[in-house]
């Protein structure tokens, strides 16, 4: 059986296929003038990989902010059931995770089978999310995969006190011309991001083990911080983190459409 699924957000687009169970092949790009552009772009790439055509596809769900939008998807489910059952797949002793997306962060608490018990979303202000760090990078002039590598050899972090991005970009431009080292403004950064999301996730009941998914995964800054704060450890997965609300989807698309594995 081969199932695909389809995430697209406010900055990336991903699509995984599984056949049999397992993932053949996943793609990750960014995001196009619309999100129906975006899907079929990403899932064309995909499907190029893996030597496949649309109709090779038995079942494929989407999901992120662009799933209803999506002509060749068959049923869209939310981004924080597809995230849960994604790290789930990957690392079923999963309990908690941690996403941080383009627009948002979310904390969601699963159960033994990759159900969602409980989550907290915020989605009303840009900090302590992907896209706060991505106008933070370019305030800071440094390539946002710079970032987490950079904040690593911070001497003396700055502080950046304000918690709305707005205004933390002006710090940061303050910081700047004051000539503060791009490290520690790099390391202050990436500070505020894993403060704001931690203070989100106390109020969910954190349960191991832990996982963290989406863009801001890759930020070794941002999640190194976010360890010390909560007193946990993210788990490592065995598939890209970036590619779990996709991966999420496609699994509830086997289980829906003939396989329970």
């Amino acid at each position: 059986m081969i199932v695909a699924g389809c995430d697209v957000g406010s900055l990336t687009a991903e699509a995984v296929i599984l056949k049999d169970s397992q993932v053949l092949t996943s793609k990750i790009m960014g995001v196009r003038a619309t999100a129906e552009k975006s899907a079929m772009c990403v899932m064309d790439l995909a499907l190029a990989q893996a030597g496949l055509k649309y109709s090779d596809i038995d079942a494929c769900y989407s999901t992120g902010y662009g799933r209803q939008a999506i002509p060749f998807s068959q049923k869209n489910i939310s981004e924080i059931s597809c995230h849960g059952m994604g790290a789930y797949w990957a690392d079923n002793s999963i309990r908690t995770i941690v996403d941080i997306g383009g627009q948002d962060c979310k904390v969601i608490s699963i159960d033994e089978n990759g159900l969602v018990q409980e989550f907290i979303m915020n989605d009303k202000c840009a900090a302590g999310t992907g896209r706060c760090l991505e106008v933070l990078a370019k305030a800071l002039d440094v390539e946002l995969h710079e970032l987490g590598p950079l904040s690593q050899k911070a001497r003396k972090p700055i502080s950046l006190t304000n918690k709305c991005s707005i205004f933390m970009e002006l710090e940061v431009m303050q910081h700047v011309y004051k000539k503060r080292k791009a490290r520690d403004i790099a390391a202050g950064i990436n500070n505020a991001v894993a403060k704001r999301v931690a203070s989100l996730s106390r109020s969910v009941p954190l349960k191991p083990n832990f996982a963290i998914t989406g863009g801001v995964s890759k930020n070794v800054g941002v999640v190194s911080r976010m360890e010390k704060l909560l007193g946990v450890n993210f788990t490592p997965l065995t598939v890209d983190p970036q590619i779990i609300g996709a991966l999420g989807a496609a699994i509830f698309a086997q289980k829906e459409n003939g396989n329970h594995d």
